[in-house]
Order: C-alpha cells, then sequence, then structure tokens
C-alpha cells in the first residue's frame, strides 16, 4: 500500500485510488465538478487542481493514481490562485440568472464560487449563447449553463446504458445533447438532474415551484415498484413538491427511476377524501358512521365464506395485518395478497423474494432471466445488472421478450418449454450455468402470472438446484416483484387458509354468488363483470378502477401520508415515514379497518401503531428487524406440470402508468404520449 504525504500528513492508502480519494481520506476537502464516484473519470473541469513536489505543473487529482512518496499539497497560495484561475475560466460564459434558476440554493458553481472564486472577473466580451434543447417531459435543459463537465453524457453511456447525450463541435462551440434531437428515453433520465453540478438541467415538472429552503424534507421509502428505493418527500404545506433519491448503497445506491421520482404529481388528482355510498347507481358522500352502518348491515349473518378479500400492490403490512386480523375474526380464510395471480408459494418465503439481494447481483457471473424485463420493472436493479456486466465476466441469458436491456445478452426465445431443455442441461446456456461459481436466474412477475406459473416456478427451482445456485453463503434464485405490497403480505400470511379461495377463486366464487361481500383493500384492475353481484368495499387513496366498482369506498392515505411499513423485493422490512397529512377525512388504513372491527363488534386488539407493529413481529419474526435481509430457507415449492406453448412475456405494457398514482399523474401521462406514443396502452395485464 503507497504511503504519501498530504498537507503534512502522511497516510498509507490502498492502491489504484486516485489523490483526490487520497485526500478526502486524509481530510483534504477537494473542490470539482466533473469527478463523480459512481462514474468514469473525465478530468473536464480542472477544479481539483493540487500541487505536487516534483511535479512541472499542477496536477488534476481526480485522474492521478496515487504513487508511493507523493507529497501533496491542497491549500498553499499557489493551490488558491489555480482554483481562482479555473472559476474564472468556468464562469466567463455562465449567465447570471441564480435568482431564476432552480438550481439555486443547492448549486454547487454557487457554492464553489463563493468558497474557492476570486471577488470578481475579466471578461468583458459578449459570453456565449447555447440554444435550449427539448429532452422531453421530464428535462429542461437550459444548456447556456453548461460548464461541460460531461456527468449527464457519462450517466447516460454507462450508468443507465442508453447512450443519447453527447457532445458536437469542439472547444468554445461544443454543444451537449441528444444527437438528432429527440427526447431521452432513459427510464432513469431524472438521475441526471440529480448529477448536474449547475442549473443546465433541471425538472421540468417542478420548474418554478417552490425553493430548496422552503422545503421541508421527510426521509422515507418508495412504494411505485418493488426495489424499496430509499428517498426524500420535500414538501411545501400539505403538498409534495417533489421526490428525490437517498443513499442507500445496498438497494438503490443513489438512483431513483423515473416514475417514482416524478409521478408524485398525482397524489394531488382524483383523490379519495371522504366516505362514499353508492345509491341507486351513483356514489354519495357520507358520514363515517354510516359508511360502517352499512357495511354492518350487509356482513350481518353471513357466514364466513360469503365473504372475502383482496388486498392490491401498494398497501402497508399495517393495513394487512388488521385486515387479515378482521377477516379471521369473521370466520373468512377467503384471502389473498396476489391480486394478479402469482403463483408463489406464500408457505415457502425462499419462493417469492429476491434471494440474491440486489446488491449480490455484483456477485453473479452467469445470469438466466425468465419471463421479465427488469429495465421496465426495476430499473434501479436493471443498473446493477449493468453494472457487473461492465465488469466483465457475466453472461446473461433470457428466455422471453425481445428487449433493450441496456446490456449484451443472449435471447434465445420466448418459449417456457426452453426451460425444460437448459434443466435437462441439453441447451447450450446449461454449460454456461455448470460452469460458473455464482450462477443466478431471475423470474419475473409476468411469468409466474400464467395459468402455468407453478410449473414454471418449480422449473425454475429445478434449473437452481441442478446448477447449484444454492449452497452455502449463496442463493441465486430470484423472483422479482412488481408490487411493493407483495413481499410483505406473504410474509405476514395474507394468503388463503385452510379451505380458503385464493384471487382466481374469490373472482369465480363472485361470479356464482357464493362470495356476498369482497373487501378491496386499495386492489384495482378487477373484472367489472364478475363483481356485478357482490357488495364491494374500496378501500383506497385514489378513484382507480376499484372505485368505480364500489358501493362504500373508505378513503385511505397514499404512502406519503402515513408512517408504514413495506417489504422490498428481496425481503428487506422498511418504514415510509409521513411527509404530509392525508386530505380531507382520508384515515391511515390500518385505523379505519381498527374503527370498523368495533362496529361489528369484533374490536381488534390494538389501538396503536407501535401495538400493530408488534402484532406484525408475533406473526412473523422478520418483522421485527428493520432494513435488514434475512435469508431465507430452500425447501420444496412449484408444481410440476406441463408448460404451455404461450410465450413469456413481462407483464408491465406501460412503464410510466402501473398503479393508481400513476395513472393519475399528468407527467406520466406526457411521458406515455411523448415518449411512448400516443396510441401507448397503459397499466399491466392481470
Amino acid at each position: 500500500m503507497p504511503k504519501l504525504t498530504i498537507d503534512g500528513k502522511e497516510i498509507e492508502v490502498e492502491a489504484g485510488l486516485t489523490v483526490l480519494q487520497a485526500c478526502e481520506q486524509a481530510g483534504a476537502e477537494i473542490p470539482r465538478f466533473c469527478y463523480h464516484e459512481r462514474l468514469p473519470l473525465s478530468g473536464n473541469c480542472r477544479m481539483c487542481l493540487v500541487e505536487m513536489e516534483r511535479a512541472p505543473k499542477p496536477v488534476a487529482s481526480c485522474c492521478m493514481p496515487v504513487g508511493d512518496g507523493m507529497v501533496i499539497h491542497t491549500n498553499t497560495e499557489k493551490v488558491k490562485k489555480m482554483r481562482e484561475s479555473v472559476m474564472e475560466f468556468l464562469l466567463i460564459n455562465h449567465p447570471l440568472d441564480c435568482p431564476i434558476c432552480d438550481q439555486g440554493g443547492e448549486c454547487d458553481l454557487q457554492d464553489q464560487a463563493m468558497a474557492y472564486g476570486g471577488g470578481h472577473g475579466r471578461f468583458h466580451e459578449h459570453k456565449r449563447c447555447v440554444s435550449d434543447n427539448n429532452y422531453g417531459p421530464l428535462i429542461k435543459a437550459t444548456m447556456t449553463r453548461c460548464i461541460h463537465c460531461t456527468r449527464c453524457v457519462r450517466f447516460s453511456s454507462e450508468i443507465a446504458g442508453t447512450s443519447e447525450l453527447g457532445g458536437t463541435f469542439r472547444g468554445e462551440h461544443m454543444e451537449i445533447g441528444t444527437y438528432v434531437g429527440s427526447t431521452i428515453t432513459s427510464e432513469l433520465s431524472g438521475c441526471m438532474i440529480d448529477l448536474c453540478p449547475v442549473g443546465a438541467l433541471t425538472s421540468k415538472p417542478y420548474a418554478f415551484q417552490a425553493r430548496s429552503w422552503e422545503l421541508k424534507k421527510t426521509e422515507s421509502i418508495d412504494v411505485l415498484d418493488a426495489v424499496g428505493a430509499s428517498i426524500r418527500v420535500d414538501t411545501r404545506g400539505g403538498e409534495v413538491m417533489r421526490v428525490v433519491p437517498r443513499l442507500h448503497e445496498d438497494v438503490n445506491e443513489e438512483w431513483l427511476g423515473d416514475k417514482s421520482r416524478f409521478a408524485c404529481d398525482g397524489l394531488k388528482r382524483q383523490r379519495l377524501d371522504k366516505p362514499y355510498i353508492k345509491k341507486g347507481n351513483r356514489l354519495a358522500p357520507c358520514r363515517w358512521d354510516d359508511a360502517f352502518a352499512r357495511i354492518k348491515d350487509k356482513l350481518g349473518g353471513l357466514d364466513g365464506s360469503q365473504i372475502a378479500a383482496l388486498a392490491g400492490d401498494m398497501v402497508d403490512v399495517e393495513a394487512m395485518t388488521a385486515l387479515k386480523d378482521l377477516m379471521t375474526a369473521l370466520g373468512s380464510a377467503n384471502l389473498d395478497c396476489r391480486q394478479e395471480g402469482s403463483a408463489v408459494d406464500p408457505n415457502v418465503r425462499a419462493s417469492y423474494i429476491f434471494n440474491t439481494t440486489i446488491a449480490g447481483i455484483e456477485q453473479a457471473d452467469a445470469l438466466l432471466i425468465i419471463g421479465s424485463n427488469p429495465r421496465i420493472e426495476a430499473p434501479v436493479l436493471n443498473a446493477r445488472i449493468r453494472k457487473r456486466y461492465l465488469r466483465g465476466g457475466l453472461r446473461v441469458g433470457v428466455v422471453g421478450p425481445q428487449a433493450d436491456l441496456t446490456y449484451k445478452h443472449d435471447n434465445f426465445g420466448d418459449d417456457a418449454n426452453l426451460l425444460n431443455d437448459i434443466a435437462s442441461g441439453g441447451h447450450m446456456f446449461s454449460k454456461i450455468l455448470e460452469n460458473a461459481e455464482k450462477p443466478m436466474l431471475i423470474v419475473g412477475a409476468g411469468a409466474l402470472m400464467r395459468p402455468d406459473g407453478a410449473a414454471i416456478l418449480a422449473c425454475a427451482k429445478a434449473i437452481a438446484d441442478k446448477f447449484g445456485m444454492v449452497k452455502d453463503g449463496w442463493n441465486g434464485f430470484n423472483v422479482l416483484q412488481t408490487a411493493a405490497s407483495r413481499v410483505g403480505g406473504l410474509d405476514i400470511g395474507f394468503a388463503p387458509g385452510q379451505g380458503g379461495l385464493d384471487t382466481a377463486g374469490i373472482l369465480d366464487a363472485c361470479g356464482d354468488g357464493k362470495v356476498k361481500v369482497l373487501y378491496l383493500l386499495g386492489a384495482d384492475g378487477m373484472e367489472a363483470a364478475k363483481l356485478s353481484d357482490t357488495f364491494i368495499i374500496y378501500q383506497g387513496h385514489h378513484g382507480d378502477s376499484g372505485a368505480h366498482l364500489a358501493d362504500v369506498i373508505l378513503p385511505g392515505a397514499a404512502y406519503t401520508e402515513k408512517n408504514a411499513t413495506y417489504v422490498n423485493t428481496e425481503g428487506r422490512v422498511q418504514h415510509g415515514r409521513l411527509a404530509v397529512f392525508p386530505p380531507n377525512e382520508a384515515k391511515e388504513d390500518w385505523a379505519i379497518i381498527r374503527a370498523l372491527s368495533g362496529v361489528l363488534g369484533k374490536a381488534l386488539p390494538y389501538d396503536t401503531l407501535s401495538q400493530v407493529r408488534a402484532r406484525m413481529a408475533e406473526i412473523n419474526p422478520v418483522f421485527a428487524t428493520v432494513d435488514k435481509v434475512q435469508a431465507a430457507e430452500w425447501a420444496d415449492f412449484g408444481a410440476a406440470g406441463e408448460l404451455l406453448g404461450k410465450p413469456l412475456k413481462s407483464h408491465i405494457r406501460n412503464y410510466y402508468m402501473t398503479d393508481p398514482i400513476s395513472r393519475a399523474s399528468e407527467t406520466m401521462a406526457a411521458c406515455t404520449a411523448e415518449i411512448l406514443g400516443e396510441g401507448a396502452r397503459t397499466g399491466t395485464d392481470g
């Protein structure tokens, strides 16, 4: 390990580090614009210049590898003069429009100009002006402010894998833009806004809405997919102004998908903010007491087998726990959290979680993807796969839809019977899995929604067993969930009890008149024809398709409006936090169910959030530990059977509209029209 001296302090650092990283370890602050620890080096801005003894000229510390015996100075008068000169050059063409720039208050250029710049500039000629580009409905480009750090270009080509941005012309005439003036289509494009150190790239939906110092910042969890990315919800008054990512190395690093970032405007549209009762063919607002009385009247005299409950894709574990306990008290075993009809085994945790963990992807050397398109199902997780691919030594095979996954892969077709060939060892990819030290596979939620989903699950398990994907310290079997509530619901046992019906059975029983009352807890997308004679209780936060079927509506709280527990696809228990209060008369979901249980004479034994969480830990000890992944026991699951000839595909048709919040978002509607085309279908299959 090389030893070097930084500002008179001798330190020993790991070989291969740059001088900038060594200076940070020594406690010296080095300004920078182009350097970012997750991006390739470029050495564009020269703001990180330092003085190195015996060097003929200043050294760009971000690109200089450490060497034994180096003597570095970071705070001399010479270094100070260098930084002032570099800052003066950077500001030559930068417009002085800080008062109207959305980056104001959180701008690296502002901060470093104050800390390291001189008191005046000597450039009096006309400033260069660059026309603004249209990057689509999400990014507002003011390219006159650009300092050519190329962070956005490197992110696009390396992290996102879309290579949609680049530099044209040279020298003073250089411009950053899309090569043919097209819209940026990456599902991670919003991360470029975070990376831009100036105001060249800002959020178009957020433009001129608020200043950073006006906002209250709440750390929470994203629930618009199953990754569970760490986020910060910025609010003003009672309104969510924006959502930005937080650092979490094991889950999302510092990235966030565009839907999770920009769909927040859907939180203030089409909201359910008071109870409703159907009178005739119309829903009319009512008091809570009247809604509960109507439900009590309908449940009176019914046997438990005539009552059922389904939980949707964004429901918190507290609400599912309360509803499960209420259904048990009513004598019903007809409940399911798999509203899409997934064939995962609720009794075997390893059958429905991402066992490798998201961070564990970086250890894999072979990957088989079955019936999934991770780019649109979990963009942040897909970026982790690409990160591993770029290191080299990862072979990726796909049995499923043709798609640009942003990394090289072999697509063998979408015939499910190919899985039998791989399992038997007769397929070309079988040899790759056999020779891999840490092979893994990913089964998509779409593959498990089919009639042969249980057979596909069993076949995937057979592949995992045959090629040694499960061994000491490694489990390469993974199911990529797409719903934030799925793993938590299965962990809490929100699944058919003894003699109970699953989702398909419940819907059929509703159509046959055997189920009289159906409780939809945030569950949308049900077939109206099957539910025409069933009394529907809908509890949720948006007037989506489930609310249109309801006889009684109970207004709940969205994920930004409650303290709630979710479990991501890898089985990590996470806590979302209240950023704003629910609108009008809407309440937290578990509290609604607790109040209803009292009216029904089946009062649940908890009155506070901590008591509900204690009940969750009593049902499953996994809920006693937050933000930790606990390995699941490997056991038998799936059911051997014939694989159907229908093609394997992702069940997501439109990345930008998969849930009630994003379907209510004007921004996501604009993305659908401009990026996918006006005729794009919305939502998901199932």
